[in-house]
């Protein structure tokens, strides 16, 4: 674990995990330590990841003012971790929540950003919503564990505190996973220890940006941009992800066969096959 000063002092940790060129990774949850992704690794093909704790996750500092755990001055982190890799251009992906910190980094810095990810990202910032979460949820009705996660994940998503959500998670997990075995239940359940309730509860408070103008600046865009989603993902579902892609001016969608949230544990080497594509192509 290395460790680098955000813009206002806060001290923030990052791992790196292969060799090669390397990709900025941000953590979504919201306010999920990294380490749920270092398996990510092995998808970028011959690149490192360089995995970021969110400010006040995992071995990042807490910060001093509670108003930066929202995701629009996250922004500020990925630029000041840029800066002290001494990188001029990044190849930058986030994931779930920390699309939208990593497409707001993008806009706001076109010039450093040279490929960006968006890895089952959440689509707030730009005002879509979920498209088919229904029939998302009506994929896995043949599984054992559906009714119970079902009736979690609607007790989660009306909850209205992280703390209130916390007893949901971990039941309605399955859906988040291509397949429900060992190793998609030990991620889940390290979730608890990885996730940070005041980072989590600060990522969306009283958000402030404008979908409408922030929808206006991707359309001028210049960066490629790459949309994964899982095929049984509830929430982006392919559809959604679609959507956010057709936004961009040289966005494309890939949505992987039998995955779900986290499509790595699903099938790395399907993965790894459409992301190392993207990144090996060259930028416009």
């Amino acid at each position: 674990m290395q460790e680098f000063a955000s813009a206002d002092g806060t001290r923030l940790a990052y791992q790196v995990h292969g060799d090669g060129p390397p990709v900025l990774v941000v953590p979504g949850g919201p306010g999920r330590a990294g380490d749920y992704l270092t398996g990510l690794a092995g998808a970028l093909g011959q690149r490192s990841a360089v995995i970021l704790d969110n400010r006040g996750t995992g071995a990042s500092q807490e910060p001093a003012d509670p108003d930066s755990y929202r995701f629009e001055h996250l922004v500020d982190d990925i630029e000041a971790l840029r800066a002290h890799l001494g990188l001029e251009r990044v190849d930058l992906l986030g994931h779930s929540s920390a699309g939208n910190t990593s497409l707001l980094y993008t806009l706001r810095h076109p010039e450093r950003v040279s490929r960006l990810i968006l890895m089952c990202p959440s689509t707030r910032v730009v005002g879509i919503g979920v498209e088919d979460f229904e029939e998302a949820l009506a994929r896995r009705a043949h599984e054992e564990w559906y009714n119970s996660a079902r009736r979690a994940l609607v007790a989660w998503t009306g909850s209205t505190t992280v703390t209130d959500s916390v007893p949901h998670r971990e039941v309605a997990a399955p859906f988040f996973y291509g397949r429900w075995d060992a190793a998609a239940q030990e991620h889940a359940h390290a979730e608890a220890h990885e996730l940070s309730e005041p980072a989590a509860a600060g990522f969306y408070a009283d958000i402030t940006v404008d979908p409408d103008g922030i929808r206006a600046e991707a359309a001028m865009l210049t960066t490629p941009v790459l949309v994964v989603t899982g095929e049984l993902d509830p929430f982006p579902t392919p559809a959604t992800g679609a959507k956010l892609a057709a936004l961009f001016p040289h966005g494309e969608s890939f949505v992987q066969p039998g995955a779900s949230h986290y499509p790595w544990l699903d099938d790395e080497e399907v993965l790894a096959e459409a992301v190392a594509g993207f990144l090996d192509r060259p930028p416009h």
